[in-house]
């Protein structure tokens, strides 16, 4: 009885683990896409764009509202007038794209 809970518990913190690993790859992979985005969008391309881009998914590390904070700060200096709305829904559809395109990885 004893080895089934333990089983069970064990499977459990798996998948936890597991769904906690694809979380961070899709968010990961989301912040990239999004840091490309506004890197165009900023007019930066090839290796500035990257590093945009990497800077985009650094800002994550601070907190889940440093990427919109930086993108929205980054925009106003640049006086791009892309509205808050502009950006989250971006950062909602490339969530999506991040999410397929990382369990399509996991499939190959």
């Amino acid at each position: 009885m004893a080895d089934a809970f333990e089983e069970r518990k064990k499977t459990h913190e798996d998948k936890w683990a597991h769904d906690e690993e694809l979380r961070f790859k899709i968010n990961a992979r989301r912040n990239k896409l999004l840091g490309m985005w506004a890197a165009a969008e900023l007019g930066l391309s090839g290796p500035a764009a990257e590093d945009y881009a990497k800077a985009v998914v650094a800002a994550d590390f601070e907190g889940a509202d440093h990427v919109f904070r930086k993108i929205r700060r980054d925009f106003d200096a640049a006086k791009r007038g892309h509205s808050d709305h502009l950006i989250q829904r971006q950062m909602a559809d490339l969530l999506t794209v991040a999410a397929d395109q990382v369990m399509h990885e996991k499939k190959s």
